[in-house]
């Protein structure tokens, strides 16, 4: 930070300590590949053991006051009391996860089903997720659909996408004033001949014709490999329809890993685009959600690792000397202005986010601070029979 002004570094300070990222209760519970999910103990037997972890996550690192919900996981009799139980403890909850992939109904399709019956009933369940959020306070709706074709001619590709608009168009006319539609796309999996939201460009098309509520969801694992991803947040922003993140990093293909272990200096750009556009604030409205799968490391450590590396991306984002950049990008500087980015990059901001922890009277090392607190030996005490939750549960 030694080329910047104290105006300049107080700015950074700021930007970091106003962040905010949403995470998923899912990701406290048991989760695997399609060959083996590993139970942990301690793990959450339901919705209200979630959130009380996901309380601690945003207790040590100050950043992370929402858990989003996903439905039927995490269904209950009272969502108003479940709300009122996440903000006793301090966070809020956040998104409505729709799903309508987990059942024999569908598998031929949810919204995008040659049979209406089983249309029906997935835009019914999209529907109360709705009236979910009406009871929760929640503001978005996130949707993903696993639907698709395996085989040339299993079914009317431009049917399917009607079925989809038409689907889409009766939930968003149910959204309040407050309320938004994001969008999720899936390159591929586990429909492999045809997906039937594959792809940003046919999300932002549906989002485009719903209305200014309705926003895309960009996946960081959903991509073929070599995907330029920040050009599409670039693209999307440029728009107004980009509305949240979903997290994670991949090696090969939808791996759910943590966000940062695989490609930091991807998850770098990422956030660069998004400082670049100032739309970080909260008030942008822009979701930074995790979505990961943590099948061999520890729940709760793994998340606030995930946090961290969010933070230590964005940090090295609000490094990047703007006037420096543009001018370099103005005078064809090529080498310049690519030293710009990797001046900000290599930096080691490690120390500047453990002092904005302590500024905030958070232990500077959320990691051994979590290892200190002798939470997981409580909870592995404690949750000692029922059912774990896991996927399905």
């Amino acid at each position: 930070m030694s080329h910047l002004d104290q105006a300049a570094r107080d700015g950074v300070k700021r930007a970091l300590r106003e962040q905010r990222i949403e995470t998923p209760s899912w990701a406290y519970a048991n989760s695997g590949t399609r060959f083996k999910v590993f139970a942990q103990p301690g793990v959450p037997r339901d919705p209200y053991e979630k959130i009380a972890d996901a309380a601690v996550v945003h207790r040590l690192t100050g950043v992370a006051p929402t858990v989003a919900l996903h439905i039927p996981w995490d269904r209950v009799d009272d969502y108003a009391a479940l709300a009122k139980y996440a903000s006793d403890r301090g966070v809020a909850l956040g998104a409505i996860n729709s799903n309508v992939f987990q059942d024999d109904d569908y598998k031929l399709g949810s919204v995008t089903n040659p049979d209406p019956r089983v249309r029906r009933r997935a835009v019914d369940h999209l529907l109360e997720c709705v009236g979910i959020m009406d009871a929760t306070g929640s503001r978005d709706l996130k949707l993903w659909f696993s639907d698709g074709t395996n085989y040339p001619g299993q079914d009317d590709i431009r049917a399917r996408q009607d079925r989809l608009a038409e689907a889409l168009s009766e939930v968003y006319d149910r959204l309040g004033a407050e309320q938004r539609m994001l969008l999720e796309y899936k390159l591929f999996e586990p429909a492999f001949y045809t997906t039937d939201v594959p792809d940003w460009g046919t999300a932002y098309a549906h989002c485009l014709r719903l209305g200014p509520r309705a926003q895309v969801v960009i996946d960081t694992g959903h991509h073929a490999p070599g995907t330029n991803i920040e050009f599409i947040v670039a693209f999307l922003l440029r728009e107004d329809k980009l509305g949240a993140f979903d997290f994670n990093s991949r090696f090969y293909a939808d791996d759910d890993l943590m966000v940062g272990s695989a490609d930091p200096f991807q998850l770098f750009r990422i956030m660069n685009e998004i400082v670049a556009a100032d739309a970080l604030r909260p008030e942008y409205g822009i979701a930074f959600m995790l979505d990961q799968c943590h099948n061999i490391e520890p729940k709760i450590p793994a998340i606030i690792r995930s946090v961290m590396n969010v933070q230590e991306a964005t940090a090295k984002a609000l490094l990047v000397d703007r006037e420096a950049l543009a001018a370099a990008q103005a005078a064809g500087d090529v080498l310049g202005a690519n030293a710009v980015l990797m001046d900000a990059y290599d930096t080691d901001v490690r120390p500047l986010l453990a002092g904005l922890r302590a500024d905030l009277g958070l232990d500077p090392d959320p990691i051994a601070a979590y290892r200190r607190s002798g939470y997981a030996e409580k909870i592995a005490a404690e949750r000692v029979g029922g059912r774990q939750a896991g996927w399905g549960a």
